[in-house]
């Protein structure tokens, strides 16, 4: 049975542009599919986006055209501070296009419960566009790069491009059956089978945006931060991440994991990526 060819520009090398089936050979791309030149002018906010989007279906030259018009001007925002903050009514939307940002909730004793990591090419807000006030905040967990996405302007693309709107839509899906699962992690995984289950599911998002390979990624989040995704102390953390390197499953220093033994990890974690929804349909 032929391959179906998906054709996208790779995010490391903007000048190249391969297709799933040959993934290993340049090629000339179908006249109807995005290039590089079509984004002309946007540099390299957009790839991550355009990978995660493309993954789950083709998109046409005018939709990533349309995508780029969306986005303002690049802003590099430093470690700790607020992109969005609780209780706020945001003008704008923001995708992250590098760096690592967490949505999180407040206590009244000061706690904080972190609810999702976000990874290049997300939308960390994109959801506000209809919630106006937000009820979770959402921080720059290392230094990152951002571009607002203006509502008023956000409403037109969805007036005039349909299957993109589809698009997001879908993204905004994907983001609760994340938080469907961190739910039932949070509930009723052990804590081990829980820190696996975000190991790899940190690795398939960052695989989609090509920022994981040969599984092994960056990861550069403190045993602090850890302790505020998983509900748990940093002294249990701490022995978590320990177990795995003593199971030789992953190694994890410096902010970088390897994982050694997928098989053993995904099983630990009892890891299904449907939830990711990689496979490429029509919507």
């Amino acid at each position: 049975m032929k391959q179906k060819q998906v054709w996208r520009a790779s995010w490391a090398n903007p000048e190249r542009v391969f297709c799933d089936a040959h993934p290993h050979v340049n090629v000339p791309p179908p006249r109807n599919v995005w290039t590089p030149d079509t984004l002309r002018g946007g540099g390299v906010i957009l790839y991550g986006l355009i990978e995660k989007l493309s993954r789950r279906d083709a998109l046409t030259p005018e939709e990533a055209a349309a995508l780029r018009e969306v986005l303002g001007p690049l802003q590099r925002v430093a470690a700790g501070t607020d992109i969005v903050r609780e209780g706020a009514r945001p003008e704008h939307s923001t995708l992250l296009t590098s760096g690592f940002t967490a949505r999180y909730s407040t206590l009244a004793d000061g706690g904080r419960q972190i609810t999702e990591l976000n990874v290049s090419g997300d939308f960390v807000d994109l959801h506000s566009f209809m919630m106006k006030q937000m009820d979770h905040g959402v921080v720059a967990l290392t230094e990152c790069v951002i571009a607002p996405a203006p509502h008023t302007v956000l409403r037109r693309l969805t007036e005039e491009h349909p299957h993109l709107t589809r698009l997001l839509w879908l993204d905004t899906v994907i983001d609760a059956a994340i938080h469907r699962q961190w739910i039932a992690s949070m509930g009723r995984r052990s804590a081990l089978a829980h820190l696996a289950h975000l190991v790899c599911e940190l690795y398939k998002r960052l695989e989609v945006v090509r920022h994981a390979t040969d599984c092994r990624f960056e990861l550069p989040l403190s045993q602090a931060v850890l302790a505020d995704v998983l509900g748990l102390s940093t002294v249990h953390v701490n022995r978590l991440v320990a177990d795995l390197r003593a199971r030789n499953i992953l190694t994890w220093g410096q902010g970088r994991i390897e994982i050694l033994d997928w098989d053993r990890l995904a099983e630990l974690a009892e890891f299904d990526p449907a939830f990711l929804r990689l496979q490429c349909e029509p919507v």
